[in-house]
Formats: C-alpha cells, structure tokens, sequence
C-alpha cells in the first residue's frame, strides 16, 4: 500500500488562553495542500521503518509513524509491517509533515489489516499522537479549537487560487513561538472571519513574536506581498510562509529559490 500524507497550511490562528494542563487554547483553520509525503506499508515478518529523503532528526524516539503502530497494537492484532517513509515535506516547517505521516499510517494499518476503526475511532488514536494528527484523519478544511484536536468541517468556499509556499530553512521550535505569545480571548472569531471575508482580515499570532526573533521570515512575507499576493502569512508556528495569488505571479530569483510548492489550488 502507498499513501501520500500531505502538508498543511493554517489560514489563520489565534492563541486565546493558557490551558491547565500546559498546552494552550487555540482555534485556527487548517487547510490541505497538494505537497506530500510518501508511505508504504507492507506486511513483514518483522516489524520495520526506513526512511528515506529528508533527514528527520534523531532524538532517540521511535519515529512519530512507529508510534502510531505500536498505539494500534494495544488496541487491535495484526501481522508485522515495514514502512518506508520518504520525506519531501520539510521538517518543523510548520506544516504538519510528521503529523500526516502518524494520521496516514494508522488510516492504512486500518485499511490493510481491516481492523475496521471509524473515523472518530482514528482521531482519537492520532490525538493520543500530536495535537496536529488528528486533522489528516479526514483533512481537507476544518476548524480546529482546544489544543488542535477539536475539529470541524468548513464548507470550501471555492476558490480557485495560486498557492506559493515557501522555506527559508530556519528553525523554530514551537515552545519558543509559544513563550513570545501572549493569550488574547476577546476578539472575532475565525470562522466569522473567513466566512464573512474569506482569508482577508485573518491572521497568525505567532506572527509577532516570531518575526521579531527571526526578521528574514517577515521579509519572506513581506516579499510574496510585493509580488503580488492577495494574501500571505506564516503555517503554525513557522518557519514556512504561503502566499495567495490570483494567477501565477512572476517572481524573483531570491523568493523562487525558497519555493517549495507553487500551483493552483482551491480553498
């Protein structure tokens, strides 16, 4: 079996409390996007992952798509496998890369094994696995609210865009992002924004404090508006940077050489 796990990009994101329990209280629209991973889960006689393309670095833990196996292995049996993960999605780029790989093998595992999980069964397991995985159970476009795993649909409103995405290899840890942030709960909410004006009048919180630390990502942003973008913003907590065009835009040599994915896309 192949899948593709996609990346995602967040329209918008507000950060509106901190929570008891560590995390904080967001809500942020999380779009899919066409640039992908690639998975192949095969049946074994041991279990096994290798992984090929972008290095994912080492901090001594099984890798987010081992854990999704071993999380399915407490609940459901089913025989040894090999995956083979290649990575094309940059890593900490703020675009949920290895929470759609998490999500994608435990959609496959089900698939392949039928063990015969619903959705909701799935997202619970890929919670229990990142704040982000849960979303790539079904993807598309969904509002996320609590610490990213309370999802719901959003009716597309059927734009036909030119999306540029774009990667200036820095780092940003997320606990960095989130300590420069300060949690604001009065104010119009998301999806009245989007509904009311689509991705104008959205924003990033992030955007601040992380542009403050790190001036070449604003000037990334800043970049894609001076060539044309309707609308440009940060994913997550950075580093990576999307812009919207009406129709493929012409850009400089310094902007396309940061381009990771650019082509239509509907929203």
């Amino acid at each position: 079996m192949i899948l593709y796990p996609p990346a995602k990009i967040n329209l918008g994101l507000h950060i509106l409390a901190k929570r008891p329990d560590g995390y904080h209280e967001i809500e942020t629209i999380m779009a899919q996007i066409p640039l992908c991973d690639i998975l192949e889960i095969t049946e074994n006689e041991h279990d096994g992952f290798k992984q090929t393309g972008i290095l994912v670095p080492n901090d001594g833990q099984p890798n987010l798509c081992e854990r999704a196996v071993n999380l399915l292995r407490e609940h459901r049996e089913f025989p040894k496998l090999q995956i083979h993960l290649r990575k094309q999605i940059p890593v900490g780029a703020g675009l949920g890369g290895g929470s759609a790989d998490a999500s994608y093998t435990l959609t496959g595992v089900n698939t392949l094994f039928d063990l015969g999980l619903s959705s909701a069964e799935l997202e619970d397991f890929a919670a229990q696995l990142g704040s982000d995985c849960a979303f790539f159970i079904e993807g598309g476009l969904q509002l996320a609210k609590g610490r990213g795993e309370l999802l719901s649909k959003i009716e597309p409103l059927g734009k036909t865009v030119h999306l540029v995405l774009c990667n200036p290899q820095i780092h940003v840890s997320t606990a960095t992002a989130y300590a420069g942030v300060q949690p604001k709960n009065s104010r119009t909410a998301l999806l009245e924004t989007f509904k009311t004006d689509g991705v104008n009048g959205l924003q990033n919180d992030f955007e601040a404090s992380v542009f403050e630390s790190f001036p070449a990502i604003q000037d990334l942003k800043n970049k894609l508006y001076a060539a044309g973008a309707t609308y440009a913003a940060m994913s997550g907590s950075g580093s990576s940077v999307f812009g919207i065009f009406d129709a493929a835009p012409v850009l400089s040599a310094d902007l396309s050489s940061q381009i990771i994915y650019s082509g239509p896309w509907c929203y």
